[in-house]
């Protein structure tokens, strides 16, 4: 018995976690040195440990069979399949599921600043190293990374990703440098994208940093939920919602979804109980603003409508997804793991089933499965075997 059971599920957030010179054989030679932290000298213990293990059980059973008993249980690096992707299929045969997107961990960590040759040739390196890890199966879904400061090069290196057969774009939940993501600059971008059939994601990270590190200087210092300082912590969480709602805001209010009606986007990793308030907030803004802002007058439909049309969110595990459904209708949450990242608990479909008590099978099949199925579209969505 897998851990989906007989249920249909697609995950929307799947990790793999990088090991030194990840993305040493796609950069091009004369970028190499400049990438930042490429030795990751400093988890070497960590990682000498994570690649003995992974080398025994590729000859040992009774070291796989353990470790498939803890598929849950292990973290990082030391979870099955974390780097290894001929064992990461065995996983998702253990796991039962149809698909899930992946995700980098640290990669972009080595390349994000202001130097733009640095950051378009670190995201095309990215881009490739995930898509070749996705490779040989067909229900890994890579995840590309285009960052819009240069909308020249993000038509270049969308292009190139939609080659590499990528499930989802990344796109920072930013401004595009000075610019608005709306920007008739970027329209290229949005266009190839509609065109392409692959949907935009918004991801934990991509907003920069969740708050000013002053809120912490409280004379009362706590580690994060992973025993150091630089993850989220409480008062981050707080803000982690402000980047994803303030980007998507703003592509509803600029009309891009008008402009472009093929576009799909997720949210992934940033919670979604908040969705239910915004919604409510951007359909207020519409009317307290409509008579003095002329794009807002050619919107063809509310912005809680487009939201509903267009995009999709993953919960936290724990969040009340039951509530959320009755609140926001059951088209626009679902589900994911986080795989091998431990915020994705121990058991997230038992957390999830906890948190939706009253809601219908048919409901349930939206959140697991279907819902992602619409933000992937007909041509992404694996196939379903059995």
């Amino acid at each position: 018995m897998t851990y989906a059971g007989g249920r249909a599920i697609l995950d929307a957030d799947s990790h793999l976690m990088e090991l030194p010179g990840f993305l040493d054989p796609y950069i091009e030679r004369d970028m190499l040195d400049r990438l930042k932290g490429r030795s990751m000298a400093k988890l070497a213990p960590v990682l000498d440990r994570a690649t003995g293990d992974a080398e025994a059980r590729k000859v040992d059973a009774g070291a796989r069979a353990q470790a498939e008993e803890r598929l849950l249980l292990d973290k990082g690096w030391n979870a099955m399949g974390a780097f290894d992707p001929v064992e990461r299929s065995h996983v998702v045969d253990l796991f039962g599921f149809h698909g899930q997107l992946v995700f980098a961990t640290f990669a972009s960590a080595m390349f994000v600043g202001k130097d733009l040759d640095l950051l378009y040739a670190g995201s095309a390196a990215h881009n490739r190293a995930v898509a070749a890890f996705c490779a040989d199966d067909p229900r890994l879904l890579p995840v590309a990374y285009v960052p819009l400061h240069d909308p020249d090069r993000a038509v270049t290196l969308l292009q190139e990703a939609i080659e590499l057969g990528s499930g989802a774009v990344h796109v920072p939940s930013t401004a595009a440098g000075e610019r608005s993501p709306t920007h008739p600059d970027l329209d290229p971008f949005w266009a190839l994208l509609e065109g392409s059939g692959v949907p935009f994601v918004l991801h934990v990270g991509g907003g920069g940093r969740l708050l000013d590190r002053s809120f912490h200087n409280n004379g009362r210092p706590v580690t994060d939920h992973l025993g150091g300082g630089e993850n989220i912590r409480s008062k981050d969480f707080l803000a982690i919602a402000n980047s994803p709602a303030l980007f998507l805001g703003t592509l509803i209010l600029d009309g891009l979804f008008d402009q472009f009606p093929g576009l799909r986007g997720g949210v992934i990793e940033e919670g979604a109980s908040w969705v239910v308030s915004w919604m409510h907030q951007l359909d207020f803004a519409l009317r307290a603003f409509r008579r003095t802002e002329a794009p807002l007058q050619s919107l063809a439909r509310t912005p809680s409508e487009y939201v509903h049309e267009h995009l999709r969110f993953a919960p936290f595990p724990g969040e009340p997804v039951g509530w959320m459904i009755e609140q926001a209708g059951a088209d626009l949450f679902m589900f994911s793991t986080d795989y091998p990242h431990p915020e994705g608990g121990r058991d997230p479909l038992a957390k999830f089933e906890d948190a939706m008590p009253e809601v219908s099978e048919a409901d349930k099949h939206r959140f697991y499965y279907q819902n992602m199925a619409d933000l992937l579209g007909p041509a992404l969505v694996p196939a379903r075997s059995g």
